[in-house]
């Protein structure tokens, strides 16, 4: 009121209600669905459903001829096209998958690959999924120098290390062996692994493992219920990727295994060797190679493309 009696009239104060203070996790949840929202209406988009297509075709046409060219007979491959099979079916038989088969040499070295590929994929994602948690939530000394040299290793090149470590391996007694080529296969995969794993656990939220901690949660307890759970599509990701390097790899394998633990990649090398062109023994030797790492590459890609998606709209 003032000094002359009239009442000073104040202007009406706004309700909050009218215009609500986003929280501190709007913005960036905001964004997440807008950039999610953006991405389904690119996809949903007929032009580029039909470039996803066509990019289709073309990577599956080269595995369509593959796999009818070695169901067809070797003097069939050589007078005209695999395509002249859609139209004739009768070509097709399944007497080179059997013919491969019973051959010793082919056999054991598909034993040989699974040896090697499935012990090396699952130490490197064990390891690697260890060591990310340690250099990413742990602290103990030395831990950024230590993992500045786990980066410098990613640098090294593989066949710097063939003359050493077979040295090494040699007098260990380990070459010529499947331990030796899984060893040198969990070595040179690590540093990888441990970098990319240690980046993708860096980004979980720190005050989900606090809250872990503070309810009496051990760290192991807070890696294998909470870190590894949410750690599944980077891990997944990691698994398809190291099985295929593996699968595929025919230089290490080359130095490393005997005729005794040589694995597929070798195998079809030297029946190449022995057969020159024979098409009908590299044809069904070489989709027999794709059929695993197309099972589990099927058998992830829910969760790689989990890892995709999810790194596609922060």
């Amino acid at each position: 009121m003032s000094g002359h009696g009239t009442i000073e009239r104040r202007p009406p104060r706004r309700s909050a209600a009218v215009h609500p203070i986003p929280g501190p996790s709007a913005p960036s949840s905001g964004r997440r669905r807008r950039g999610g929202n953006r991405l389904a209406r690119l996809l949903s988009n007929s032009l580029v459903q039909g470039a996803l297509i066509l990019v289709a075709l073309v990577w599956i046409t080269p595995l369509a001829g593959l796999l009818i060219s070695s169901m067809r007979s070797e003097g069939d491959n050589a007078s005209d096209g695999w395509w002249t099979a859609l139209t004739d079916p009768s070509q097709l038989s399944l007497d080179n998958y059997g013919a491969l088969l019973k051959d010793s040499g082919i056999a054991e070295a598909f034993g040989n690959t699974l040896l090697i590929s499935v012990p090396t994929t699952a130490l490197v994602v064990a390891i690697a999924a260890l060591a990310g948690y340690a250099f990413a939530w742990l602290e103990f000394p030395g831990r950024d120098a230590l993992f500045l040299v786990v980066v410098g290793l990613l640098v090294v090149p593989v066949q710097i290390g063939l003359l050493p470590v077979a040295k090494l391996f040699g007098a260990m007694g380990l070459f010529g062996t499947v331990a030796g080529v899984v060893l040198f296969h969990v070595a040179y995969g690590l540093p990888f692994a441990i970098f990319l794993l240690r980046n993708y656990f860096a980004e979980i939220p720190r005050e989900m493992l606090e809250a872990a901690r503070m309810d009496g949660g051990g760290e192991w307890r807070i890696f294998s219920r909470l870190v590894l759970p949410l750690g599944r599509p980077a891990i997944a990701s990691l698994a398809i990727f190291q099985f295929l390097w593996v699968w595929n790899d025919m230089l290490v394998a080359l130095l490393f295994a005997d005729s005794e633990s040589q694995p597929l990649t070798v195998a079809l090398q030297s029946q190449m060797r022995q057969f020159g062109s024979n098409i009908g023994v590299l044809a069904p030797g070489a989709f027999l190679s794709l059929v695993v790492p197309l099972i589990v590459f099927f058998a992830f890609q829910r969760h790689f493309v989990q890892g995709v998606m999810a790194g596609s709209v922060k």
